[in-house]
């Protein structure tokens, strides 16, 4: 081979790649891509992708777990990137040849590993800073010298009657609570995301309670009187003092972000 072919089956391999067509099917990933200096090919994403600022501006195709087919379709993708929750409508994008992904993003290993996976799939290679990040956070995450049950909440309620969401078993904010040097006040074999009612709660009686409040979604929530009711529970985290409510945007997101989680919520749970 000569070397002007060389060069030109070089420049054609480059070529390929930089035109490269992303879908994300999620915030989390969108957030990975940009982290992977791969942003400018994502052609379109899901609700909620508010992170970096450049990902307000790019195109929805996809509720949190509703793609719409036809819509990503539209974007002649070349590839589409989901988590396990999409794979139902990654199975049906085979069907139509365009290449597809699909990512755990559970645990904080599950984490790390699908941020390798992906910038495997894109021959990146931005992704070992992103490990070693969230390596060093689980590393100087502050262990807490009085270990204690935490119960973390999904979403400020000011009513307290209603389904209320913890994190239970399996997922990053388990891994995170342990690495602060505490335990799950959810003891019970459950999902990911079990489903309380206040009577649940009150039974479980954690030391500590940390609620996940949404500035994106929860807009009209009554942060005071949300607490106060809270607080109204008859619990050990009532008594302590221990009840609050967190609301950086990066909380809710398994993307390389978890590195600030860990630190935010490792600050949170020192007593």
């Amino acid at each position: 081979m000569s070397i002007k072919t060389l060069l030109l089956t070089s420049l054609f391999i480059l070529n390929l790649s930089a035109n490269e067509r992303i879908i994300s099917l999620s915030p989390s990933i969108t957030e990975i891509l940009f982290a992977l200096e791969r942003g400018e090919d994502i052609v379109a994403t899901s609700a909620y992708s508010l992170y970096p600022e450049d990902a307000k501006s790019i195109p929805v195709v996809s509720e949190h777990e509703n793609p719409n087919l036809e819509k990503i379709l539209s974007f002649s993708p070349t590839l589409v990137v989901g988590q396990t929750y999409n794979q139902a409508i990654l199975d049906k994008l085979k069907h139509f040849n365009i290449k597809t992904l699909t990512l755990n993003l559970k645990s904080i290993q599950d984490i790390k590993e699908s941020i390798t996976t992906l910038a495997q799939t894109l021959n990146s290679h931005q992704h070992k800073q992103l490990i070693t990040n969230i390596d060093n956070a689980v590393l100087k995450a502050n262990k807490n010298t009085n270990p204690h049950s935490v119960m973390i909440v999904y979403g400020l309620r000011e009513d307290l009657r209603r389904a209320t969401y913890i994190a239970g078993h399996d997922i990053f904010f388990e891994d995170i609570i342990h690495e602060c040097g505490n335990t799950n006040a959810y003891t019970e074999n459950s999902t990911a995301q079990p489903v309380l009612n206040y009577e649940n709660i009150i039974a479980i009686n954690p030391e500590q309670i940390i609620i996940l409040h949404s500035l994106a979604t929860e807009k009209d929530a009554d942060v005071k009187q949300a607490l106060q009711n809270w607080y109204n529970l008859p619990t050990r985290a009532s008594k302590n003092g221990k009840i609050s409510i967190v609301d950086e945007s990066y909380l809710h997101i398994p993307s390389h972000r978890i590195a600030l989680t860990i630190e935010r919520l490792c600050s949170e749970m020192k007593f």
